[in-house]
């Protein structure tokens, strides 16, 4: 338990000291963390942000909705740390009992609705998002009206969309479809319902701290993130990218702000972390800089240790990776041997 918990920690420090502002936290079901050694994640996040310099920022990644119940008073005390986005993804895939029950999910509507008011009453400003799937073979009318209904109730400012799709091998794979024209018809009335409301335009005005992190993909502006992850568009006026800006939001839409960057107090409005520059292009974090200054810290000590470690573990699964391909083939030709032996013996 708690050689794991270090590990993560430490691989926390290493990336601030190569220059990441901005670390993520996730997994297949992120608040699942610790329950198979001996921990929890609200004990790994409160190690985390202790080591998170000024100016950097946590994401948490995907979480189901039974594994934070449990936890829900300490995930909302991590979420409204400073240095941690006001963010996360719960997904419920359904907004009926009887779909839920039918896939095997672990909670229930009015669960999934607990976790929801319960962070959105003690985390001011929380961007909550979450998943349907439009279409499950066992989904009624009733049943997608509760879904609709959910939806309206809480008018989710990211919502992800998709379409049943049988994963072969499941229990469902083996249901009768429904009609994939209604799964059709569902998918665009939920997402015309999507459409029909702006979450942010009731922020025009307003300022942010922003953390840039990125380019857009026309490369005309920067892309930040303010506290609740809302993403902010920022010129590109100058080299922003890493620092956090204090910005006005000048314009709004469906999945974005607008910002101008605050003039009036440059010191005030141009924050640069006291972290590294970044790694060079291709530099593997772990490995490029020494890390004699950390030999002095226990936890950060370990860093060398445990990038040399992670490299070895990749190596030694590259090498079953190659193998278990070169078995497969083998087992493959002599499958087709057989049969071309069985084909002329008829």
């Amino acid at each position: 338990m708690k050689e794991n918990t270090d590990e993560l920690v430490a691989r926390a420090i290493q990336s601030f000291k190569e220059g990441v502002v901005e670390i993520w936290l996730t997994s297949e079901d992120t608040g699942a963390y610790g329950r198979d050694i001996g921990t929890t994640l609200p004990e790994l996040l409160s190690r985390l942000v202790e080591v998170i310099p000024p100016g950097c920022k946590l994401r948490l990644g995907m979480t189901n909705p039974p594994y934070i119940l449990d936890h829900l008073k300490e995930m909302a005390e991590i979420l409204r740390h400073p240095r941690v986005y006001r963010f996360l993804h719960v997904p419920v895939q359904s907004g009926s009992d009887n779909v839920l029950w039918d896939m095997k999910r672990e909670y229930t509507r009015e669960q999934f609705c607990t976790v929801v008011d319960t962070l959105k009453e003690s985390v001011p400003g929380i961007t909550i998002a979450t998943d349907i799937i439009c279409g499950y073979p066992t989904e009624t009318t009733e049943d997608f009206e509760a879904t609709m209904s959910l939806c309206r109730q809480y008018c989710f400012p990211s919502l992800f969309i998709n379409q049943f799709f049988p994963r072969p091998g499941t229990p469902a794979a083996r249901l009768p479809r429904i009609d994939p024209k209604l799964v059709k018809r569902r998918t665009k009335e939920l997402s015309d319902f999507f459409q029909s409301y702006r979450p942010y335009d009731h922020k025009l005005g307003q300022q942010y701290e922003v953390l840039v992190t990125e380019q857009s993909h026309d490369k005309q502006f920067w892309v930040g993130h303010n506290d609740c992850y809302e993403q902010v568009l920022v010129p590109k006026d100058d080299d922003y990218l890493g620092k956090t800006l204090l910005v006005e939001i000048i314009e709004t839409g469906k999945h974005f702000l607008k910002g101008r960057v605050v003039t009036e107090a440059a010191a005030a409005a141009l924050l640069s972390p006291a972290v590294a520059p970044a790694l060079p292009q291709g530099a593997v974090s772990g490995s490029y800089r020494q890390h004699s200054s950390s030999q002095s810290n226990g936890v950060a000590g370990s860093v060398g240790v445990t990038a040399a470690r992670r490299q070895q573990d990749v190596a030694r699964q590259e090498k079953w990776i190659l193998l278990s391909f070169a078995v497969i083939i083998l087992a493959l030709l002599a499958k087709l041997v057989w049969v071309c032996w069985r084909i002329a013996t008829i």
